[in-house]
């Protein structure tokens, strides 16, 4: 009889020589993966040595993730595997984008303790699309930035400023955009900042405003940290000096205004949820800084002379 031939297998032998289920087996034969070589005078499916290379190929495509649709075409040439691999990898990366983003949602529910509002709401900011999230941001920047009068190239500048979260953004990125987002549709925290800008964006022809050199020098910041690193107190004759030499003779109650603006817009965060979202190295967080130089400057009165 033709199932007695020692070089076929009926298919109870194929599952037993693969490890896999007849069931499964019999369903790949139907769907044309695995098909018989031959069939037994009593109708019965036979296999081959090559059926069972079929079946460790079909297994490892199946395990790699391909539809069994996928599998036939490449085992009937009507694809290559290169081209079904290539699309294969398109998918997958589309799938782990998706993981990290809901990851990251997770992740930041779980920190905050977020309600079931607040996550819902997470997690449609970190799902926009790329269109709607520059809307957000040019929303935003029409806001704080609109009907500004400063100097063209600043102006340029300003218009051509964007914040992008990257096609394939890490876990940080992503968690990172839910705060920035959350952050720039806070109608006070646009009203502050504008007000901030104010105080520190000079128009054509002005010199630099008084305290705008705290938020775009960041060596202010750096002398500041030297300073409290050695115990220095912002009531000490020792800061006194500090800020004669940060300032000289500039109005120290313009100064201070501009800092005490920008401690409030929340300015020093806002620049670090940027600079992370764009993945770029930010400097650390200045906000103890800025508090010890407005303490400093609240307690010395403008125009003291450090020598006495």
């Amino acid at each position: 009889m033709d199932d007695e031939r020692p070089d076929v297998l009926t298919i109870g032998q194929l599952a037993h020589r693969t490890g896999l289920p007849v069931r499964t087996l019999r369903f790949w034969s139907d769907e044309g993966a695995v098909p018989p070589v031959a069939r037994s005078a009593s109708g019965y499916r036979l296999y081959d040595a090559e059926s069972v290379a079929r079946v460790e190929l079909v297994r490892t495509l199946r395990e790699l993730g391909l539809g069994l649709n996928e599998v036939c075409r490449v085992l009937t040439g009507r694809a290559t595997l290169a081209e079904v691999a290539n699309a294969h990898v398109a998918a997958l990366d589309a799938q782990i984008r998706s993981l990290k983003v809901s990851r990251a949602v997770l992740s930041t529910v779980a920190t905050r303790g977020s309600t079931a509002e607040e996550t819902a709401l997470m997690n449609r900011l970190v799902r926009l699309s790329a269109a709607e999230r520059k809307q957000i941001i040019d929303e935003f920047k029409e806001e704080v930035f609109g009907g500004l009068d400063v100097e063209p190239r600043l102006h340029d500048r300003i218009r051509t400023f964007s914040i992008e979260l990257p096609d394939d953004p890490t876990p940080e990125q992503v968690d990172t955009w839910i705060e920035l987002a959350e952050l720039v549709r806070d109608p006070g925290f646009r009203t502050r900042l504008r007000t901030w800008l104010e105080l520190n964006t000079p128009v054509p022809g002005q010199d630099r405003l008084p305290g705008a050199s705290i938020w775009w020098a960041r060596q202010v910041v750096q002398t500041v940290a030297e300073v409290r690193k050695r115990g220095v107190a912002p009531e000490g004759p020792e800061a006194v000096e500090m800020l004669s030499e940060l300032f000289g003779d500039a109005d120290r109650a313009g100064v201070l205004r501009s800092l005490e603006a920008g401690i409030e817009a929340g300015a020093e965060r806002y620049r670090r949820l940027v600079a992370r979202v764009r993945g770029q190295d930010s400097a650390p967080d200045a906000s103890e800084e800025l508090e010890w130089l407005a303490r400093a400057l609240l307690a010395q009165p403008a125009g003291v002379d450090p020598a006495g």
